[in-house]
């Protein structure tokens, strides 16, 4: 088996139907800033202020935050909308692999992909250079496609069990968003 190697970047995906996958996202990003690492943090989807996981790295990160989302994904006329917050990511993602960066999280990229928001070749493009420079990805969303689980070096299942939703207990600021 050899010696473990640190100079390797990896794939992390956190996968799966159940509450979680951002905060565990969130999670391996404050402890990569808590070791002085250079981190972005991107949200494919999400807009801008909608959540309480975006005050706090924005605070921290900066302009290493992007939030590229115009809000739920609803009609397919709205497609190229959304498509288009998405390539605006996906060429930040591209520039801050090119500076460098230790750690690239990407909330929502799975649910980008399924919602055919980016290609299955646009993704594949940022690992291969993600892979080049040594920069570790984090990628989050349900549904994770074979060819990903394959490429990923970690995969972390989210199972749901039990939800509040189920007895009709509304959504909450600070804890669902």
């Amino acid at each position: 088996m050899g010696e473990p190697t640190q100079n390797h970047n990896l794939i992390m995906v956190y996968t799966g139907h159940g509450k979680g996958k951002t905060s565990a996202a969130v999670g391996q990003a404050v402890r990569a800033i808590g070791w002085g690492l250079k981190v972005a943090f991107g949200q494919f989807l999400k807009r801008d202020n909608q959540a309480g996981e975006q005050k706090l790295l924005k605070s921290i990160l900066k302009n290493d935050f992007m939030a590229s989302g115009i809000g739920f994904y609803r009609n397919k006329n709205d497609l190229q909308k959304h498509r288009d917050g998405a390539l605006r990511l996906l060429e930040w993602a591209h520039e801050k692999i090119s500076a460098g960066y230790h750690l690239l999280v990407l909330d929502e990229a799975v649910y980008a992909l399924k919602m055919e928001l980016i290609t299955r070749d646009e993704l594949q493009d940022l690992i291969d250079k993600a892979s080049k420079t040594g920069t570790s990805l984090v990628l989050t969303g349900r549904n994770t496609p074979e060819w990903l689980m394959e490429k990923a070096d970690m995969i972390s299942e989210i199972q749901e069990i039990k939800h509040h939703f189920q007895k009709n207990i509304s959504s909450r600021k600070g804890i669902e968003y």
